[in-house]
């Protein structure tokens, strides 16, 4: 240990405890005085006096804070700016910066179905989540995870959206590969799990502790991964189980048809709406002099439902990932193993049912031999790459046989869970996929075997409508 450390050497237990806080707290506060020293020179300052072309390039040139840290600091306090009661809980130390930069992040970007007369109260509630040491990051994106569902638009979570996903993997000057991505809840919660077991510390055999760091227990337990992928198929055991996608979700939530949910949460931010009408600032007396009336603190104080924030209904949930839409698990859940929990008033389990696969392998089988790949008109994708999608939900009591089930590969499995395609069983026992109104002139378009060119919603002799 340098001279630094020189000091504390000779400090009693309890002074040393004592001096630890203290310096956190003065850190949180200089950390809050340079966020607002960095706003004031994005607010002011140009090229021509810093000679960098931005206030993050220059950040990060001339001290040691990196690139994506300096780009953080900068939007904090942009946000902060146009959201003083968050500003207000962050100087006073009460909210961590990257608790801070969340609630602004929602702030900059509410949910589509959210009044603008909302906005406080969800704020108030999300501050509540934020507020003190013992808050977690985990805790404040659920909350917000919560508020987005309550007032859900049909577009996607950008934590869920696929269209946003990209790996790049390139061969360096020097004859090495470097990897760089950025891909949904989903398949990072599937990452993190196949990784799990490889990346964990060593200890070596006398109990010396692992002294590698976290990114090249990384490194190595994703060679150690590929290798038995290539050899064996084979991921092992960690836990007592095969590595495997979990989320939780309450069996309520799981049942609620997803049109259903959106029509209640539209009613519900609209009886918000209507609670919190926009306040009167300002009137006139007889004299002409103006009096401002102060804001009501109905606006900021959390809305009755934000205890229910943290509760974790109306939302499911991964270990390594947090929240994650009801949607995303209600298809997850086609094809799955599933395991009936029962849980007291608190959340604790009282008991375990049986885990029962909702495809079996016979069915899967018998799906294979049917549409013979994804059955959605004009993919063709092999079955090995499909899953199976029930028609009707098992949770909205929909049976597991065959004239419930299709066969789709993962784009197509989710496009049916987020946006209005239906498919339905027809006469001859095949599945028959319907368009969202709109798409094309043709409603009704049959399963398209495996080779087939006919593209989604063109029927032999019709004009085809557009594909999706």
């Amino acid at each position: 240990m340098g001279h630094q450390g020189d000091r504390f050497r000779q400090r009693s237990n309890r002074e040393l405890l004592c001096d630890a806080v203290s310096l956190s707290t003065r850190i949180a506060s200089l950390e809050a005085q340079r966020v607002a020293a960095v706003t004031e020179v994005e607010r002011r300052c140009t090229r021509t006096d810093h000679g960098y072309a931005s206030t993050k390039g220059w950040l990060s040139s001339v001290t040691l804070v990196s690139p994506g840290a300096a780009g953080r600091i900068v939007e904090l306090g942009v946000g902060l700016a146009e959201q003083p009661a968050v500003a207000e809980a962050f100087d006073a130390g009460r909210i961590a910066p990257e608790h801070a930069l969340l609630i602004v992040r929602f702030c900059a970007r509410p949910p589509k179905g959210m009044p603008a007369e909302a906005l406080p109260g969800c704020v108030a509630a999300l501050l509540a989540a934020a507020d003190g040491p013992l808050a977690r990051t985990d805790g404040v994106r659920t909350a917000i995870a919560k508020l987005e569902a309550i007032f859900e638009s049909d577009e996607q979570p950008a934590s869920e959206d696929i269209d946003r996903n990209e790996l790049f993997v390139s061969k360096t000057l020097n004859g090495r590969v470097a990897i760089r991505g950025d891909v949904d809840a989903v398949t990072g919660e599937m990452l993190l799990t196949a990784l799990s077991k490889f990346s964990a510390p060593r200890p070596a055999e006398d109990g010396a502790r692992d002294l590698r760091t976290p990114g090249r227990r990384r490194a190595d337990g994703l060679t150690q991964l590929l290798s038995m992928l290539l050899a064996f198929g084979d991921l092992g055991h960690e836990g007592g189980e095969r590595p495997h996608l979990s989320v939780h979700v309450h069996a309520r939530d799981l049942g609620q048809d997803r049109r259903e949910e959106y029509t209640r949460r539209q009613a519900g931010a609209c009886a918000t709406a209507t609670a919190n009408p926009p306040a009167s600032h300002s009137t006139h007396d007889k004299h002409g002099t103006d009096d401002t009336d102060e804001t009501s603190s109905d606006e900021t104080r959390a809305p009755g439902w934000a205890d229910d924030l943290a509760e974790g209904r109306g939302i499911a949930w991964s270990p390594w990932m947090g929240p994650l839409t009801v949607n995303t698990a209600r298809l997850l859940g086609c094809d799955a193993n599933v395991t009936a929990i029962v849980l007291d008033d608190h959340g604790v389990p009282l008991s375990v049912g049986r885990t029962h696969r909702t495809v079996t392998r016979a069915q899967r089988r018998a799906l294979a031999a049917r549409d013979r790949g994804c059955a959605f008109p004009g993919c063709g994708a092999p079955p090995a790459q499909c899953e199976g999608h029930h028609i009707i939900h098992w949770a909205d009591g929909g049976p597991t046989d065959l004239d419930n089930l299709v066969l789709l590969c993962g784009a197509h499995h989710r496009l049916l869970h987020i946006t209005d395609w239906d498919v339905t069983t027809g006469r001859n026992r095949q599945p028959q996929f319907t368009p969202p109104a709109g798409v094309g002139p043709t409603r009704t378009c049959s399963a398209t075997r495996r080779g087939s060119r006919r593209r989604a919603g063109e029927h032999p002799g019709r004009s085809p409508a557009p594909a999706p």
